[in-house]
């Protein structure tokens, strides 16, 4: 029998491995419902070359293995459901290098988000992609998501700044892929392939990121509406008009509630049906005041209830520390599931009608908000009163029939969040059989023997 503990304690030391109960019971979950799976021991190197061994060791002897991050993650990516290893990036938390003449950023994957934004803040530069969680998550865990955020809208998503990936395969192979050019035709780009593979094609050991010159200035709007549909219609006038905001969130009133009452905090204008926060930025001021009135002149067709602008930023990060606070004041409530559904934003609309009616059939409550500027459409369903088996039977049916309007309107069943373990039943909904059989042999290609956080994406 295998001695995994001794193994991983030779190579990374015995203070790094870890298999008490106390510890297990952490790792065996992320941000995702209530899910939980013990693994066998968990192990936190510190270097790619430590990574490259406990592979090629758990590679030789068929010992599943779970990378993990911060543990943000809402669809079961970093849960260890075959047991085995949980491989933490947690020691691995230096920013490498910041080039502000090349504007690029090295740095290991166990980097909070925003520790990484506001370095590379003090040299005038800036790292736009702002997932939720920024304040907790690690930018390796975003690399496996390919995270988004409300700026994704002017800004793009994860992808759009990967330059280059160091990362170690399944086998223990160590791959030094990408550059720090903004131009590379040299052969399959292996680092895009990387990105949003949720840690099932290999282990993240360094990232170089692109950067940008940071905005001087930013103005917000936070307009109230009467009804969600005129809330939603307003997004596509905007982008008609020829306007690009920064960021563009729709909130719903229960979602609005719900953090007035998670936080004891008043929201402007809370009594609304719905509200849309509109945030601009750039380098001149007097052309996002432009594009402020241009904003105030299509939103009035819509006949708003009420809006605020704030243009300090005091008030702009008081009014943002609200909206970061909705996913968790929304889950405070009780029991949920969370999907993350993606459309052409002209299509919002519909969706958010056709979820309403979906769930009223089922006899179940859903909370929406997210990031209307790309169309995506956060959902989390309420368990509320719902029994044991109304919860089983009636949420699964509820969802895949969400799903379905949204492939049917052009989108998709995730937009930030990833398949991982929770969505893989509905995968097959959006994509073909073709494109999954070809991404299983992408995935078997990589990790012949399945060790590589096995069970997630595929059925």
């Amino acid at each position: 029998m295998i001695d995994i503990k001794s193994a991983l304690t030779d190579i990374c030391g015995e203070e790094n491995v870890y298999d008490d109960k106390y510890t297990l019971e952490i790792y065996s979950k992320d941000n995702t419902e209530k899910l939980s799976f013990l693994p066998q021991i968990v192990v936190k190197p510190k270097d790619k070359y430590e990574i490259s061994e406990v592979l090629a060791f758990a590679n030789e002897f068929r010992i599943p293995v779970t990378p993990r991050g911060a543990g943000t993650g809402l669809s079961g990516g970093a849960l260890p459901v075959k047991k085995g290893i949980v491989l933490s990036v947690e020691r691995m938390n230096k920013i490498l290098n910041i080039d502000k003449k090349n504007f690029f950023v090295e740095t290991q994957p166990g980097v909070i988000t925003r520790k990484l934004q506001d370095e590379v803040e003090k040299y005038g530069l800036y790292y736009p992609v702002d997932p939720a969680s920024r304040e907790s998550c690690f930018i390796g865990g975003n690399i496996a998501e390919n995270s988004g955020g409300p700026r994704a809208l002017k800004y793009g998503v994860t992808k759009d700044y990967v330059l280059g990936l160091e990362f170690v395969t399944p086998t223990g192979e160590v791959i030094d892929s990408g550059s720090k050019t903004l131009k590379n035709t040299t052969g399959y780009n292996l680092s895009q392939l990387i990105v949003g593979s949720e840690g099932t094609l290999g282990i993240v050991t360094k990232i170089t990121l692109k950067l940008v010159t940071k905005p001087k200035f930013r103005k917000l709007m936070l307009v109230a509406f009467s009804s969600p549909e005129k809330c939603i219609e307003a997004v596509s006038e905007i982008f008609i008009r020829g306007l690009h905001p920064s960021a563009l969130e729709f909130l719903e009133k229960a979602a609005i509630n719900a953090t007035e009452n998670h936080l004891g905090k008043a929201f402007p204008n809370s009594r609304a049906e719905a509200q849309l926060l509109i945030e601009v930025d750039g380098m001149t001021e007097e052309i996002l005041y432009e594009e402020l009135e241009e904003i105030s002149d299509v939103v009035e067709k819509f006949k708003p209830t009420g809006s605020i602008v704030a243009e300090d930023n005091n008030k702009i990060e008081e009014i943002w520390a609200l909206r970061r606070a909705v996913g968790e004041a929304v889950k405070s409530i009780c029991e949920y599931k969370e999907e993350d559904t993606v459309v052409p934003r002209y299509r919002m609309p519909e969706l958010l009608k056709g979820i309403k009616e979906i769930c009223r059939g089922f006899g179940i409550r859903a909370i929406c908000y997210g990031h209307a500027g790309d169309g995506n459409l956060h959902i989390n369903i309420l368990r509320d009163s719902l029994s044991d088996d109304e919860w089983k039977t009636k949420v699964p049916e509820a969802v895949e029939e969400i799903f379905r309007l949204t492939v049917s309107l052009g989108g998709t069943i995730t937009g930030e969040h990833g398949i991982g373990y929770s969505q893989k039943r509905y995968l097959s909904l959006a994509l073909s059989k073709q494109e999954i059989e070809l991404q299983k042999k992408i995935k078997k290609l990589f990790d012949p023997k399945n060790i590589l956080n096995p069970d997630k994406i595929f059925m």
